[in-house]
């Protein structure tokens, strides 16, 4: 069974110490996002990475999503950041967007999945900004096994995964519903995952300033 604490505005400092200790070995956290609760490693550590995906049953050919706490921790993340890519996180971030971007070139394979590109989200929940500014970045791939449901409690995450995972930061139910919506930002913006952030939207913001949104 996973380690519990609660997560909110008031208690993140405190469980700052336990969340290092579970990175610093390698371990896997869960914790909430602004639709449903994720798997957090650091997205350098190749031991956790393998960890993470034998634990979802990942396929290898699949890459993982990034958070990062404030838009100054994207450089370590990316070769480069597109207009376009540039203009959604002044527009959408923080927000249900993830955004993929070239990757910096030292990133693990396991992340990337080989293809050269990540996908990065600053979230709007302020108690994850808040550890993310002190952790550094963490992935952010949903706390579940693949093909099966996404999860939006803290209890659930231990019922389907408790073994696996070595601490869950309880941060009540989280919304649920649709996950971020994802857009490869590089040279043509593209539609990869309609989402919680509604395409129109994106499409329309796009527009202005001479993009084509394409799907």
């Amino acid at each position: 069974m996973a380690l519990v604490l609660p997560f909110t505005d008031t208690t993140c400092d405190l469980v700052l110490s336990d969340v290092r200790q579970v990175l610093d070995a390698h371990g896997v956290v869960a914790l909430p996002t602004e639709t449903y609760y994720g798997l957090a490693v650091r997205p350098t550590d190749t031991a956790a990475l393998q960890h993470l995906m034998e634990l979802k049953g990942r396929p290898a050919d699949k890459p993982i999503l990034v958070l990062i706490g404030s838009p100054d921790q994207l450089p370590q993340l990316v070769r480069s950041i597109p207009p376009a890519a540039a203009l959604l996180m002044e527009l959408f971030w923080p927000g249900p967007l993830t955004i993929v971007f070239p990757a910096a070139p030292d990133l693990p394979a396991l992340l990337t999945a080989g293809t050269g590109t990540i996908g990065v989200r600053l979230s709007p929940l302020l108690q994850l900004q808040h550890l993310l500014q002190r952790t550094g970045p963490l992935t952010g791939t949903s706390a579940n096994r693949s093909s099966e449901p996404s999860l939006d409690t803290a209890a659930a995450v231990q019922g389907a995964l408790g073994a696996g995972v070595d601490l869950i930061l309880d941060g009540g139910p989280t919304p649920g519903g649709l996950p971020s919506t994802m857009v490869d930002a590089r040279d043509r913006p593209h539609l990869l995952r309609a989402g919680a952030l509604p395409t129109d939207l994106i499409r329309a913001a796009l527009a202005r300033q001479g993009y084509e949104l394409s799907s």
